[in-house]
């Protein structure tokens, strides 16, 4: 954006340029004319950038309310689907009272929304535990419910504290055909984790749900730990041009709506949004202060009309300028133009320069033309470590290693500090500032140094920092090393984009070891570096296949994460990798084979807790001819323990119980 802003600027001024031999007059005319046409133009856009913000904010006030919506129906549905498997295993039991199905229903901590089961029989009884029930009839009605199927009930008063209002979440018991009993989930009004999860507008909005047919609050975010009726309000005072009878019959009838009216708390105009959803009646509302609603409306507003009345302050200056200075600055214009296309040059080296490293080179190169300096260097901090570039008169770019130019603690602490550039003619100044700068060729060759820091773009931290030395003094130079600084900021910023990209690219979603890509990406570094000592342990996880097909994915997924922790936590292998679905490999760098056996034997007793199984193989050798054969040798140690281990039990019978 920044760069086509000064690609139109330039092509002005080029074309004034060219007019410079037309009547001053009539250049003035024409400048006239278009500062016109340019204010209209921004009045224009102003209105329309203020009327599509502030359609923004209603849109913003809609979502919040349809997120929030969102989130409840999937709470129910959630708790819809542990009722269902609840359900499946009540069915099991011929006796309801059965004090074994009770000892596993009271086992449960709370289930979802729901802090306890109960169950609803025909003659209208409520089991809620062994041997605990109570006569439900006048207040509960099998018949009544078991006509509404899976449903969400009216708030109530609970049967075991009376002082507290409770839903119920019904759930028939089928057997042959019949409902034989009716399971429930009593969610505690008072407690819902909804209030505490959901916080509209970032706390500064209040959601209710509430009960279309009655007003009867079930969440009442503006008022917690409080459950009345909305209609019991009474009528509140409404902003003009909204009808509060018409918001009652809209509210009733499930229509998406807002109102406007006045807080008797804070006096002040609240958003009420409201829009029915399809669970027993339900409506989920919000109300918001104004100020909130509309307060990047506001900012917006302010700043463009900031912006305009400085738009005509500095077209008026200029024409002004224009009028006393316009022969004399044509140079000056010609050479701006000349620095905006060597800026420009210079993004498109940086633009795809963290993947061709020989764009860096030419950007430097082309900085240290541009700015008619001596030596350029750029040091990128990158994870800790120092990458250095430089750019001597005469020569090419290139990285180099040389610690007594690296940028001293001294100076990156006052770049940490927010100083944003460093800049001396003083070589005592320069000597105090580079420490470590040995004496002669180097020292006596700096008569200038000009440092800017060059921060991440996104997160603002200082990713390194870019030098020019012994360059001519122009008024110029310290705001073009600063936007080249922000150019150079956007390429760390990339470097380290790609570099979190691969490295995410390298480990595995459920376990976070590294992935098969990166195992094979790595072997041909770990035989080059651990020729001489290398230990590969082989390990598979039994009975996953068995785990997956009688308990499900996600318990199975379970299984290999807890085994993964296991691996990271005895062995501590950088290169730790899982290769197959239960398969993992490790190399350590060492050859202590009782060490390793012992970590095995330790990590296998902790997984034992677990009911998990493992098979390992570990291979040790001092001098490794062949990393595959190395692994294959792990590997048929593995395979020997598993068919050990399956020849004592069943694969048809593991982790069935």
């Amino acid at each position: 954006m920044i760069s086509s802003w000064w690609s139109l600027w330039s092509n002005w001024l080029k074309k004034l340029m060219q007019r410079d031999e037309l009547h001053v007059g009539r250049s003035l005319a024409v400048a006239a004319a278009v500062m016109v046409i340019v204010l209209a133009a921004s009045v224009m856009m102003v209105n329309y950038i203020n009327n599509n913000e502030r359609q923004r904010c209603f849109d913003r006030l809609y979502n919040e309310a349809e997120n929030i919506s969102t989130y409840v129906l999937e709470r129910i549905e959630n708790d819809r689907e542990e009722l269902k498997l609840l359900a499946a295993v009540v069915r099991q039991y011929d006796d309801l009272n059965d004090p074994e199905l009770w000892n596993f229903l009271e086992s449960l901590d709370d289930v979802g929304m729901m802090s306890h089961i109960g169950i609803l029989l025909p003659d209208n009884t409520v089991l809620y535990g062994y041997n605990k029930s109570v006569d439900a009839s006048g207040q509960l009605s099998f018949d009544v419910e078991k006509s509404h199927g899976i449903h969400v009930s009216h708030r109530r008063t609970s049967f075991l504290s009376p002082d507290q209002y409770v839903l119920r979440h019904f759930y028939p018991i089928e057997r042959n055909g019949q409902v034989e009993a009716l399971l429930f989930g009593v969610i505690m009004i008072q407690e819902l984790p909804i209030m505490q999860n959901v916080k509209p507008y970032a706390g500064k909005g209040a959601m209710y749900l509430i009960e279309g047919d009655t007003g009867n609050f079930l969440v009442d975010t503006w008022h917690p730990g409080q459950v009345g009726n909305l209609w019991a309000l009474g009528e509140r005072e409404v902003a003009p041009g909204y009808d509060a009878q018409q918001f009652k019959r809209n509210f009733i009838m499930g229509q998406t709506d807002y109102l406007v009216f006045i807080s008797r708390t804070i006096g002040r105009h609240l958003y009420f949004h409201y829009r029915a959803m399809p669970i027993r009646e339900w409506r989920i509302a919000l109300s918001v202060p104004e100020e909130v609603v509309f307060e990047s409306s506001h900012l917006i507003s302010k700043s463009l009309n900031i912006f305009l009345s400085v738009e005509f302050l500095c077209f008026t200056l200029y024409l002004l300028w224009l009028i006393n200075d316009f022969r004399k600055v044509s140079a000056e214009k010609q050479k701006r133009l000349d620095t905006i296309k060597n800026i420009h040059e210079i993004e498109q080296f940086l633009f795809n320069a963290h993947e061709k490293k020989e764009n860096l080179y030419a950007a430097i190169e082309k900085l240290g033309k541009i700015m008619g300096a001596e030596r350029i260097n750029f040091w990128m901090l990158n994870s800790g470590v120092n990458h250095n570039y430089r750019w001597i008169q005469g020569q090419p770019a290139y990285e180099f290693d040389d610690e007594s130019f690296y940028p001293p603690v001294k100076l990156l602490k006052n770049f940490a500090q927010g100083a944003n550039i460093f800049e001396s003619y003083n070589p005592q100044e320069i000597e105090a500032m580079l420490p470590k700068l040995k004496k002669g060729e180097q020292r006596d060759k700096l008569c200038s140094l000009m440092v800017v820091p060059v921060r991440d773009v996104v997160a603002g931290q200082l990713s390194g920092a870019l030098a020019v030395c012994n360059l001519k003094s122009n008024e110029m130079n310290v705001p073009l090393l600063k936007a080249l600084g922000f150019s150079f900021g956007m390429f760390c910023n990339n470097v380290k984009n790609r570099a979190e990209l691969q490295e995410k690219g390298d480990r595995d979603s459920l376990t976070g070891m590294y992935n098969r890509n990166r195992y094979e990406r790595d072997l041909p570094e770990l035989f080059e570096r651990y020729q001489d000592a290398l230990s590969c342990i082989y390990i598979d996880v039994n009975g996953l296949r068995e785990m997956n097909n009688t308990k499900g994915h996600d318990l199975g997924d379970i299984m290999l994460r807890t085994v993964a922790q296991a691996i990271t936590t005895y062995f501590k292998s950088e290169y730790s990798y899982r290769v197959g679905g239960d398969e993992f490999v490790l190399f350590v760098p060492s050859t202590d084979e009782q060490q390793l056996t012992q970590c095995s034997e330790d990590m296998a007793k902790e997984l034992l807790t677990y009911d998990y199984h493992v098979s390992v193989g570990i291979e040790c050798e001092k001098q490794v001819h062949t990393i595959a054969q190395l692994i294959k040798a792990a590997e048929q140690k593995m395979y020997a323990q598993k068919r050990a281990f399956y020849a004592t039990r069943e694969r048809r019978v593991m982790h069935v119980a």
